[in-house]
């Protein structure tokens, strides 16, 4: 027992030291220092997924992950939210993140997280499964310092009963979170199918973990038949992020699949006020353009909304 709990304090501390709990705006809401606060209660990134078409080359619109920054701040938005799968072989190109760095630096952004997709199961059964699947992540751990990113975002995959999937989850999850400390950053989990679409269940996950780098990304969407309020609130605890799903819009530019005021208003009750990334949809009706201005529209709706009710 003394082994165990000296070994968490020195992760503790590694993190800590390392300022890896440094996510915008939710450490400072810990302790209360209202004065550390940003000026609008929360800020917009953008999830590079939301141009997932164009950057698979399937519209007019024909890009690559360099031009993911100036995508961005031509709309009006500062954070981004990278998705591994558009640039897989050059994680550790240090001439491409050089680059890519420069670009973010040209173009007044801030690199958040790099959501991590196709690297293996953290939960996988076998437990060499679980070891290759951490080492297929060190990569982006080490891309992810080099953009200055707070986290990576992975997955919780896993097979088994529900007991035993969490349990592997974890297990697999708290080797990420200890080869993470080096580089001060967090591991973050999304909702994002299977059980981890089950805010309980991963809630259950975190907490075995029990590290401080280890927290969640709660996504509006990705719930399946769980109440998507009950799981977000169930996940704000531990969030170090937030990803602001909307695929159908309404006349009036509402999100029709999530009550965005509703969602928001947990999100803030929960002392949140960093980054919340825009994850849009919306092909049916509109380019992928027009829906990251639609949901962008919303938050800051939002945004004004708040501030204008919050006390003088």
């Amino acid at each position: 027992m003394s082994e165990m709990l000296s070994r968490r304090r020195f992760l503790e501390m590694g993190i800590t030291t390392a300022g890896a709990l440094s996510v915008p705006g939710v450490a400072a809401a810990a302790v209360g220092d209202a004065a550390a606060r940003p000026e609008l209660p929360f800020k917009i990134s953008l999830a590079e997924w939301s141009l997932n078409q164009s950057l698979f080359g399937r519209t007019d619109l024909k890009i690559t992950n360099l031009d993911f920054p100036r995508i961005a701040r031509r709309l009006g938005i500062e954070g981004l939210e990278y998705v591994n799968q558009f640039f897989m072989d050059k994680a550790r190109d240090q001439s491409y993140l050089a680059e890519l760095n420069q670009r973010v630096k040209d173009n007044d952004c801030k690199s958040v997280l790099i959501m991590c997709d196709n690297e293996g199961a953290i939960g996988a059964a076998d437990k060499a499964k679980r070891l290759e699947t951490i080492e297929n992540h060190i990569k982006w751990l080490e891309a992810a310092k080099t953009l200055g990113c707070h986290s990576i975002r992975v997955n919780a995959q896993s097979e088994g009963s529900y007991e035993e999937q969490q349990k592997l989850a974890a297990d697999g999850l708290r080797g990420l979170c200890e080869r993470a400390v080096p580089y001060s950053l967090n591991v973050v989990v999304e909702n994002h199918g299977g059980l981890s679409s089950n805010g309980e269940w991963l809630v259950g996950v975190i907490k075995l973990v029990d590290l401080p780098n280890c927290g969640t990304l709660p996504d509006f969407g990705n719930f399946g038949d769980y109440d998507r309020y009950k799981g977000v609130a169930e996940m704000m605890p531990y969030a170090k992020g937030v990803s602001a799903k909307a695929t159908r819009f309404d006349d009036e530019g509402n999100v029709l699949d999530t009550d965005f005021p509703r969602m928001m208003k947990i999100v803030l009750d929960a002392g949140y006020h960093g980054y919340v990334g825009i994850e849009s949809g919306g092909r049916d009706q509109m380019s992928e353009i027009d829906a990251i201005r639609a949901t962008k529209r919303v938050l800051e709706r939002i945004q004004r909304e708040h501030r204008a009710s919050a006390p003088a």
